[in-house]
């Protein structure tokens, strides 16, 4: 394992970019272009990804937020990119020299005649020469380098051109707007014709209808389904060039890494692609209006298929004229062709990508695509790259390809939840009524594969209602549950049970991905499952009343009062809830397509079938991490705390069947000198009471007045910001309400003024601006205030992601280990599966291991809020005498564990403290 030792304090001003010289990792080592003067730790990270890229390994890489961990990945990885796609040329051009070379000694040869005793030779066995050419393979290889060359000329001249000539820049748009303006003439001209013919209302009402109806149904072995995208579009065959993937877990950090690449010295240079899903990228106001992912990805590829049909009916002459259909104006070939490039030319972020869309009246979310074969690097969402389906959608092709993952401490856990599924049991019971509804009004005109699909899907949700012990005829809120608890089940013993193991789920799943079913469904219940939708008064539309009836009573339950009137964001989330969820539905089918030894079913009953639920989970991430790690050249996975290793190693890259000697590990140091940092592990408190919370003492009323004692303590010496960890909600409102009832709240409160976690997400960012405001009144002003302290919740919203930089933070205290909840069905589940597929590490149970690790990954993770660059400093304070075990202390992150020290008594941990905070007070 390569370990950088504690860096020294060095500045680091930003040079100007004519000065900004590059990093040298060492004597005699490779040099690295950077914005400024580098740390000695970013020039080790650097070197070592470098040797890691070079050497096609999977890497483990740490370094503490506020080290500069992203422009050391941005000049690390393509400075790595630059040699390598230079090398790849000198050999390129070595090659097509030899080949030349032996094309003129052949025809030397020919012409020399048969005479010539070269010719001679040449004519019995054969020399290197004649070998070289007549091997096909090689040709073959000369011919390929030959197109590449071709193509790659001409994709630079393309570029070249694009960026240095304004008028053709904007040509395209120019056509574009004509086109539109054409159309618009041309529409208007059709509506003056049909004026004054009136119209019938009711055809009218019946054309639309038509885009609620399914298509004829293909399976795969009828036809080969075309893609998405145009078929004649020549660049879809275009080879992929050597790339870097980089993805981390949300949009707004992967435009932070953008706008580093931007300003690094390869903002110019790099061909970059940002990379995300239509909630994000589509610039149809109509479909953008419809919010939910599901539904804006459904109606996406509608129209798409739209534009498809259109196309073909206007080639089927003599046809009955079919209804027109709504095509994406965005969509168009030419003008995502343009955006490509346009991407290309200049480095964009999501935002910027966007507002190019809209301004040159292209599809970004199909643009940047076309725009992957190209460019060297491609930046996206976590989601996108780690599950095959849409990775093979997004045209993302991995084979000999490197892959950075960064913010990557939660990987396994992102595997999991991207695998996993659930739905209640209220879903399935209206999703039935919805289909039954759908099928009873189509069914004459809906073609016989369609109506074989619908009815095994209507079976398929009748089982599921019946596995939680309900009936799917009947309101699911008004059945009540016989047995409650949670049961799981093995894959194909779920199957079984459940009465489904003679339907191919795989030709299911296909067909709900392809008919766009839930789609349909969704335009169904929007024009008839609300009250105040007309609907003409015929035999057929009265049998609808049952379905807006049944909706009725899943929205308001057995409130008898009606609906609570709740914010407008929840209750759109409940409206889609409603109204579409099949495709909830579908995720769960597509998981139970996993292999069995992999996952498990959860049955959670509850008090009734409407509050039950079926949930699929996934015990084996590595499973679908392995084709990553097997395809790609290299895979970095990367974060500011990947301690405690050992799940990544084995959990993930072991069981993914990564050989141990593939696997490199790199750790370095943080920014700030060793004097900025002092992280305790207190063993007792003020009163001598040892610190142990375990579920069994924790409640202890002794405890919980010790820990308010070190708290008035620590509030006396330290300035600014407090943030105090509890291992959950509930220990935290517990501990709380009994200082209350002391009066120890009460003491607290005369040093510092208490802000509690919000468990709303809404409400988290209110209270952070509270805390930060009250911290800066006290930095300003007198009085007994000293700042402000924080009670906070490992796992909360305030564990990950929030920065308590400078006064924000002055201590970080962790009370007790926050070990999970063994009790939970999933976690057992997957302590004993651990345990039947892991060795013993070191004499433990790997469930053990797994326990150990998360809550050492969660205490790490919080812990490591409180320094955010070189001059800020900060006490830790960790209270439980558990910490200390050699075992548990290696788990810390390097940089903080080379400096803890171990406090048995807690006089000597007060003095300790009081002496650091008067001296950074003193020298501020």
């Amino acid at each position: 394992m390569e370990s950088g030792a504690a860096a020294e304090a060095v500045g680091s001003t930003p040079a100007p970019p004519q000065v900004a010289g590059e990093a040298a990792a060492g004597p005699g080592c490779r040099r690295f272009p950077f914005p400024y003067t580098p740390y000695p730790i970013q020039e080790r990270f650097m070197a070592a990804l470098y040797r890691a890229l070079e050497g096609g390994r999977v890497g483990i890489f740490e370094s503490p937020t506020g080290t500069g961990k992203s422009l050391s990945l941005i000049c690390g990885a393509l400075s790595w990119l630059r040699d390598f796609e230079e090398k790849k040329r000198q050999e390129e051009a070595q090659l097509l020299e030899l080949e030349e070379k032996g094309q003129e000694e052949k025809k030397r040869l020919v012409t020399a005649g048969p005479g010539h005793p070269e010719s001679k030779e040449a004519a019995g066995e054969p020399d290197w020469v004649t070998a070289f050419v007549q091997k096909k393979e090689e040709r073959d290889l000369v011919e390929r380098l030959k197109e590449e060359q071709i193509r790659r000329k001409k994709r630079e001249d393309r570029l070249e051109k694009i960026r240095h000539n304004v008028q053709l820049k904007y040509a395209a748009k120019r056509k574009r707007l004509e086109e539109d303006e054409t159309n618009r003439l041309l529409q208007l001209s059709k509506e003056l014709l049909s004026e004054g013919a009136g119209g019938d209302v009711l055809e009218q009402l019946d054309q639309n209808e038509e885009e609620l109806l399914l298509a004829e149904y293909e399976s795969d072995e009828e036809k080969k389904v075309v893609s998405g995208l145009e078929e004649d579009d020549d660049d879809l065959e275009e080879e992929h060039v050597t790339k870097i993937y980089y993805c981390s877990r949300t949009h707004s950090q992967l435009s932070q890494f953008v706008n580093e690449v931007q300003k690094s010295p390869f903002g110019k240079e790099t061909r970059l692609v940002s990379l995300g899903s239509r909630q994000n990228l589509c610039v149809n106001e109509e479909v953008q209006r419809l919010g939910a992912l599901q539904l804006i990805n459904d109606r996406c590829m509608e129209m798409q298929k739209n534009k498809h049909e259109k196309k073909s009916d206007e080639e089927a002459e003599g046809k009955k004229r079919r209804v027109s259909r709504t095509v994406c104006p965005f969509y168009s070939y030419e003008q995502m062709q343009f955006l490509r490039d346009e991407v290309l030319v200049e480095v964009k972020d999501i935002e910027q990508l966007v507002a190019l869309g809209r301004d040159t009246k292209a599809c970004p979310y199909y643009g940047s695509r076309y725009a992957i074969p190209a460019a060297q690097m491609v930046v996206l969402p976590y989601q996108m790259l780690l599950h095959e389906p849409t990775r093979t959608a997004a045209g993302i092709k991995l084979k000999d390809q490197v892959v950075i993952i960064d913010e990557a401490h939660n990987l396994i856990d992102t595997i999991t939840s991207i695998h996993s599924a659930e739905v209640s049991g209220s879903q399935l019971c209206c999703a039935h009524s919805q289909l039954s509804q759908y099928l009873e009004r189509y069914r004459k005109r809906l073609k016989a594969k369609n109506l074989m699909y619908i009815k095994q899907i209507l079976y398929l949700l009748e089982r599921f209602v019946a596995m939680l012990g309900g009936n799917v005829n009947q309101n699911p809120s008004c059945q009540a549950v016989s047995q409650t608890g949670t049961v799981l089940k093995s894959i194909n013993d779920f199957l079984f049970q459940s009465q489904i193991d003679n339907i191919n789920l795989f030709k299911v799943q296909r067909y709900c991905e392809r008919s766009l079913i839930s789609r349909k469904l969704f335009g169904f219940v929007e024009r008839y499952g609300g009250p105040a939708t007309a609907v003409k008064t015929n035999k057929e539309n009265q049998k609808l009343v049952g379905l807006q009836n049944f909706l009725l009573t899943l929205q308001h339950g057995s409130d008898k009062g009606g609906p609570a009137q709740g914010p407008p964001v929840e209750a759109e989330n409940d409206h889609l809830r409603a109204a579409s969820p099949l495709m909830q539905i579908e995720g769960f089918l597509s998981a139970l397509t996993n292999a069995n030894q992999d996952g498990r079913v959860i049955l959670n009953r509850q008090g009734t079938v409407g509050q039950s639920s079926l949930k699929f989970l996934l015990l084996n991430p590595a499973v679908h991490f392995a084709k990553v790690v097997e395809e790609c050249r290299a895979v970095i996975i990367a974060g500011g705390t990947m301690q405690p290793v050992a799940d990544f190693r084995e959990q993930l890259l072991s069981c993914a069947g990564v050989d141990s000697a593939r696997v490199v590990e790199f750790s370095c140091g943080h920014v700030i000198p060793p004097e900025n940092i002092l992280p305790l592990i207190l063993c007792s408190g003020p009163s001598n009471q040892q610190l142990e919370f375990t579920y069994q003492t924790r409640d202890l009323p002794q405890m919980m007045d010790e820990t308010g004692r070190i708290l008035c303590n620590l509030c006396n010496v330290v300035p600014g910001g407090v943030v105090c960890f509890f291992p959950s909600y509930e220990y935290e409102k517990q501990v709380y309400t009994h200082w209350e009832k002391t009066g120890l709240l009460t003491r607290l409160a005369t040093k510092k003024k208490i802000f509690q976690e919000p468990k709303k997400a809404n409400q988290v960012e209110q209270v952070l601006v509270e805390y930060a405001k009250c911290i800066k009144r006290c930095s300003q002003g007198g009085g007994q205030m000293t700042g402000a302290l924080l009670l906070s919740v490992v796992g909360g919203k305030m564990s990950e992601g929030i920065n308590f930089s400078d006064d924000l933070g002055r201590c970080v205290i962790m009370v007790g280990m926050p070990y999970p909840n063994i009790k939970s069905p999933e976690l057992q589940e997957k302590m004993t599966w651990l345990d039947k597929t892991m060795p013993r590490a070191a004499g433990q149970a790997p469930s053990r291991v797994l326990i150990e690790n998360l809550c050492m990954k969660a205490v790490n993770q919080s812990i490591g809020r409180a320094i955010r660059h070189q001059k800020d400093f900060a006490s830790i304070l960790l209270l439980d005498h558990r910490y200390a075990r050699p075992a548990t202390l290696n788990k810390l992150p390097q940089w903080i564990r080379e400096r803890t020290q171990v406090k048995p008594a807690f006089g000597s941990a007060f003095a300790e403290l009081r002496k650091f905070h008067r001296g950074k007070s003193d020298g501020s």
